[in-house]
């Protein structure tokens, strides 16, 4: 099982990026996908999450109207395009899998984790 997550750097306050994430087929096909978001000294929250057929998303209330979660099954690769980046968006960001394709908001219904990516928004 590998997960590749890229896409992370330094960007101003108001600033974008769109993170990646890239599986092997077998990890990918049939599972939701989710990311998640670690700042020093916090627990690991929820971010966004999607559902295999991409038809249901779902967001923390911090980032809705701001990210948006997509997939491409064809490229076994999943995004998160982030906009109006604020300071508190600070972490390492992570991509995970839930083979069972339930697509929850909490790490322990996830099966697999990619490494992380930093993000670090500056004023």
């Amino acid at each position: 099982v590998q997960l590749q997550a890229s896409g992370g750097g330094l960007v101003q306050a108001g600033g974008s990026l769109r993170l990646s994430c890239t599986a092997s087929e077998q990890t990918f096909s049939g599972a939701a996908m989710g990311w998640f978001r670690q700042a020093p000294g916090k627990e690991r929250e929820f971010v966004a999450t999607i559902v295999w057929s991409g038809r249901r998303t779902y967001y923390a209330d911090s980032v809705k109207g701001r990210f948006t979660i997509s997939r491409d099954n064809a490229r076994n690769t999943a995004y998160l395009q982030m906009n109006s980046l604020k300071l508190e968006d600070t972490a390492v960001y992570y991509c995970a899998v839930d083979r069972r394709n339930v697509a929850a908001a909490v790490p322990t219904a996830y099966d697999y984790w990619g490494q992380g990516t930093q993000v670090t928004v500056s004023s």
